[in-house]
């Protein structure tokens, strides 16, 4: 029984001083900090009743279930932080069922649920790529279609109402000045849906506008040198058409990739398809999100889900559709 309560009050005390480091060097946030430090001297506080009889019943060398970690490091704060709140939720169940003071250690995994939303909202807050998980419907807008901004922005509106997780603002053929007027606009109705807010191409607007982060094409910035300019925290999504350089995108750090296009589509002239087997290659050797894009309407989309799409990136069939927020409500559906 002491194996079981010292293996799991260590896992418990290692977990919590991770999550202590990420609450105070990532987060800066004194408060949660001193409530992981606090739980964890209680967890040691427990330890030290019988030190000698925890650590004589140590057998690291005899431990059937030691491992060798495997090559598939953990990056970023997120990751680390899902790896180790569930470490501790788990360490603390098993010394509930163990340990003869059941109600501390109940007491503790129901705060670790509190911490785990707190500290995720936090986390979500300060790094806004670590809400890309979550998303999985991209609307790439195009305002050449319609006669004035306002008839955009009403389609732009509709289309968060029925639910986009993120929208593009991609404007080609538009001045600064105009792009800037209508991305501030844009960028208010992101905010008000909850919605990620970024721009296409132009570093330079993101950065003005205050966008969660900017889209690369092959021609544009390099992720490496778009992040020196970017605030903390950007997000950078890299446009993709084959293998090489959807592994170069995810080398040089980018939160997302675009996969396309899918399907040939006047949105990108004189850009051959990639086809589905690039969708089905994406999806079956990259970790990283990836949306396919490119010619995706409503009769192809379970084509483009069966090779093993996760998340898509549509431009015309939704901010051109009739009304935005019902084919926004189709595509959703198809997940």
């Amino acid at each position: 029984m002491n194996r079981i309560l010292d293996a799991n009050l260590n896992r418990s005390a290692e977990a919590l001083r991770v999550l202590e480091e990420l609450a105070r060097f990532v987060l800066d946030d004194a408060p949660l900090s001193a409530r992981l430090k606090n739980a964890r001297h209680e967890i040691n506080a427990f330890q030290e009743r019988d030190y000698d009889a925890f650590l004589a019943a140590r057998d690291t060398e005899g431990d059937v279930g030691t491992v060798l970690p495997n090559s598939d490091s953990r990056s970023g704060p997120a990751s680390i932080f899902k790896a180790n709140i569930k470490r501790l939720q788990q360490a603390l169940r098993v010394l509930a069922e163990n340990a003869g003071e059941t109600a501390l250690f109940e007491r503790l995994r129901y705060e670790s649920y509190t911490l785990e939303k707190e500290i995720w909202a936090k986390l979500c807050a300060k790094f806004p790529a670590v809400t890309l998980a979550k998303r999985r419907l991209y609307l790439v807008t195009n305002s050449d279609a319609f006669p004035a901004p306002a008839a955009f922005l009403v389609a732009v509106e509709s289309a968060l109402r029925g639910g986009v997780d993120i929208v593009q603002l991609r404007e080609k053929h538009k001045p600064a000045r105009q792009i800037l007027e209508l991305g501030a606009q844009v960028r208010r109705l992101c905010a008000d849906a909850g919605a990620v807010f970024i721009v296409n191409d132009r570093v330079d607007i993101a950065c003005a506008l205050g966008a969660d982060g900017v889209h690369l094409g092959q021609d544009d910035m390099d992720v490496v040198s778009a992040r020196k300019i970017l605030p903390a925290g950007a997000i950078v999504g890299v446009s993709t058409h084959a293998p090489e350089q959807a592994q170069r995108a995810v080398a040089d750090g980018a939160d997302y990739i675009g996969a396309g296009p899918v399907f040939t589509t006047p949105t990108k002239p004189g850009r051959a398809s990639v086809g589905l087997e690039y969708i089905r290659w994406v999806s079956e050797h990259i970790a990283t999100p990836a949306f396919a894009i490119g010619g995706i309407d409503y009769g192809n989309v379970g084509e483009v889900l069966a090779a093993g799409a996760r998340r898509l990136a549509v431009v015309r069939a939704i901010i051109n559709a009739p009304v935005p927020e019902v084919a926004v409500r189709q595509f959703a559906g198809m997940f």
